[in-house]
């Protein structure tokens, strides 16, 4: 009774301990791969054909997401900053919150949910179906084939996905802003322009690709390695999702942290 108890409060720690020590061999493997990524646009018909699964399918929820943040921010901050006669600062607010942190985090989150949980199931069912094991007995290095070619199209993707999501962001609390709210659009553009940094877009994109890089190698790493038939494809999908949505907020806080001290 006593073993039974002791296995299983241990066991979780040790499935952790397998699930770490395999993960950082995988990481360890893409390391290995960067001198090869060149090689795979010799295939670039599978590089394009993944930009096209992984970034131009988000750009519908993307568009969504960010066309009611960028009013939704508009409305908070107006509320904030009208008590102290402050309005004009909205526009500044919203594009150094949108272009620093709301952009990247939500992009990549509706990437998550859109394409790294579908990445997690198409990988999941080939290797149940045993389709990644015919791949491997043909000569062909399955993890090259597979997962390189997805990674590289979500690294390339999420940053575009990201410029795109901070102008309609932007432009829709623009209109936000000036439309419904009553603001002076000239002292909106002027205090954007005056105030704005081009530094401010490029650190979205450097974080997009950082987090590109991080939630496609969790949902390639996840979905690769899947057992238990088709109720272990559903976790895949489901472990993929959670664990890519905790890696960048983990991530964001410390790139945040790191750009603070970089800015100072």
């Amino acid at each position: 009774m006593l073993e039974r108890l002791l296995g299983y409060i241990g066991r979780p720690f040790v499935q952790s301990y397998s699930t770490i020590e395999r993960f950082g061999l995988f990481i360890l493997f893409q390391i290995k791969l960067f001198k090869l990524y060149p090689l795979a646009f010799k295939r670039y018909q599978i590089v394009l054909k993944q930009i096209e699964v992984i970034g131009f399918g988000c750009i519908g929820v993307v568009s969504l997401t960010a066309l009611f943040t960028g009013m939704v921010l508009a409305i908070q901050l107006y509320n904030g900053f009208h008590q102290f006669g402050a309005e004009s600062f909205i526009g500044y607010t919203v594009f150094f919150s949108i272009t620093r942190e709301l952009g990247p985090v939500f992009a990549s989150l509706m990437l998550i949910s859109r394409s790294i949980s579908a990445m997690a199931a198409e990988l999941g069912t080939m290797r149940v179906s045993e389709q990644i094991d015919a791949i491997d007995i043909l000569g062909v290095d399955s993890k090259e084939y597979l997962i390189t070619p997805r990674i590289i199209a979500t690294v390339i993707s999420l940053p575009l996905l990201v410029i795109w999501f901070d102008f309609i962001a932007i432009g829709s609390g623009y209109m936000i802003s000036t439309g419904v709210l009553g603001i002076n659009p000239i002292t909106y553009q002027d205090t954007l322009m005056r105030l704005g940094e081009f530094n401010d877009i490029l650190t979205g994109v450097i974080k997009a690709g950082i987090f590109g890089l991080i939630v496609s190698s969790i949902g390639s790493y996840i979905g690769y390695h899947t057992s238990g038939g088709a109720r272990g494809v559903g976790q895949s999908t489901i472990y993929a999702v959670v664990y890519s949505a905790v890696a960048i907020f983990v991530t964001n806080y410390f790139l945040s942290a790191l750009f603070l001290y970089l800015d100072m």
